[in-house]
């Protein structure tokens, strides 16, 4: 059958219609999420020193989400997760993406924003896109060809920098040179989207991706003031973090003034951990002691703040420290939304609606929790991890180098068990080795010939 033809009855199949999109119950939601915003970097999650007040009362309202997992350690594909609910190697968005690469997320992939779009949805996104190399290019889909009926977006970083950025697009037209910094910026769209621009007979899904606290940072000195006794790097960075918690606050708010509060489900988390060392320049975030940061395997490396509110389902001022990833965001608001997923593809994200709302303490996985980079930080040589239960496989490309940890004892992955548990590493490598065939068999093969970790070059294909 013909890949287009079969994708639009697909789409047809998952459809429902508008009329009954707009039926009582059926909640708007905003994905809100960070760019490289590490584990502790909240006051909510522990930083001795950040100021967050918005974040730390959206916290106080909802549900805290203490084992929240970014679906990858780099942006662009944990990104494509949140939109398929598919692990990034099988979707095809394998490593962050380069301008002018040939990766991007293919139109052959349904997402969240084409079927609520198509269930009757109003569809918006604002800020970072990154799920392309051609930006703005017909070459290339464009979030307009995935579901979003308005879009003001940069293909990675604001440039030249958070302040006065110049590189947005929106809706196919750039923008030009913008006054102001990044994430108000973005939210400023957002609003103006939610209050003047959205169709209110509809419920909506909105998604803002903001740049904070990504490099390069630069911050408002208002928000710098809290820092004052600090060095300038490290004030650079922390206010970029209370700037952004400013923005949430002013979405927040504004969903309040438009009385829609009650009526929407909000997400807010982060697409990896923290760059940098933690100690030098502005990337001065922090995991909240675990081990690792962007790039890596380790928990300092994917796992991320999450946060949940939607009154009268999830419980106020709750925690919860069931495991989630983010390519559960997929079948979760698709569940809530009353929009069936596609039943043509595995879909590796798992509904955990009722763990949210405190209905279960645990979450039922056709899959465990995987995750696959092949960019690892110097001296780790660990490109893979998969966590079952509380115990978590971390192995090399070539399955020689394996490490296990127990991370309900051991959640900072000091303790190196693979020598004490033999027979438990065996049979997690087993279940790592043939999961990640089975994602390989599945995905493109632009991860084989564009890193050169990847395996032996291939012929160029055209991608899929």
């Amino acid at each position: 059958m013909n890949r287009s033809l079969a994708l639009g009855l697909a789409l047809g199949m998952f459809s429902l219609t508008a009329a009954r999109a707009a039926e009582p119950g059926r909640p708007n939601v905003i994905v809100f999420l960070a760019d490289d915003l590490g584990y502790g970097d909240l006051g909510c999650f522990g930083h001795p020193r950040i100021r967050t007040p918005n974040l730390d009362a959206f916290a106080r309202q909802g549900v805290r989400l203490t084992q929240c997992y970014a679906a990858s350690a780099v942006c662009s594909p944990s990104r494509s997760a949140i939109l398929t609910g598919r692990t990034p190697h099988r979707n095809g968005v394998y490593t962050w993406i380069a301008e002018g690469s040939e990766v991007h997320l293919r139109t052959s992939e349904i997402t969240l924003p084409k079927l609520l779009q198509a269930a009757g949805y109003a569809t918006c996104h604002v800020g970072k896109w990154h799920l392309n190399g051609r930006f703005n290019d017909p070459a290339q889909p464009q979030p307009g060809d995935h579901g979003y009926a308005h879009w003001m977006a940069t293909q990675n970083n604001a440039a030249p920098s958070h302040k006065d950025p110049v590189n947005f697009v929106r809706d196919g037209r750039p923008v030009g040179k913008l006054r102001g910094f990044s994430a108000p910026l973005v939210v400023d769209e957002a609003i103006d989207w939610l209050t003047t621009k959205r169709d209110k007979a509809k419920p909506f899904f909105l998604a803002v991706w903001t740049h904070e606290p990504h490099l390069p940072i630069e911050t408002d000195p208002r928000f710098q003031e809290p820092y004052a006794d600090l060095a300038e790097d490290v004030r650079q960075h922390h206010g970029n973090v209370t700037q952004l918690d400013h923005a949430f606050g002013r979405l927040m708010k504004a969903l309040d003034d438009e009385k829609l509060t009650a009526a929407t489900l909000v997400v807010f988390t982060s697409d990896n951990g923290p760059e940098g060392d933690g100690k030098t320049g502005r990337t001065r975030g922090s995991t909240g002691g675990l081990r690792g940061r962007k790039r890596s395997m380790y928990e300092g490396g994917i796992r991320v703040p999450g946060i949940a509110r939607w009154p009268g389902r999830i419980p106020r001022g709750t925690a919860c420290d069931v495991p989630v990833i983010g390519s559960d965001l997929f079948p979760t608001i698709l569940g809530v939304c009353g929009v069936k997923p596609p039943e043509d593809r595995v879909i590796d994200g798992a509904d955990v609606s009722r763990v949210l709302t405190g209905a279960a303490n645990s979450v039922t996985r056709p899959r465990p929790l995987y995750w696959r980079l092949n960019m690892a930080p110097p001296r780790e040589n660990l490109h893979m991890a998969l966590r079952d239960g509380n115990w978590k496989l971390l192995a090399s490309q070539d399955f020689t180098h394996l490490e296990l940890y127990d991370l309900a004892a051991d959640p900072r992955e000091t303790r190196d068990l693979s020598a004490a548990e033999p027979e438990r590493l065996l049979t997690l490598r087993r279940r790592l080795e043939a999961l990640n065939a089975e994602v390989e068999r599945e995905g493109p093969v632009w991860w084989r010939r564009l890193n050169p970790d990847g395996g032996r070059p291939l012929q160029k294909q055209r991608p899929r």
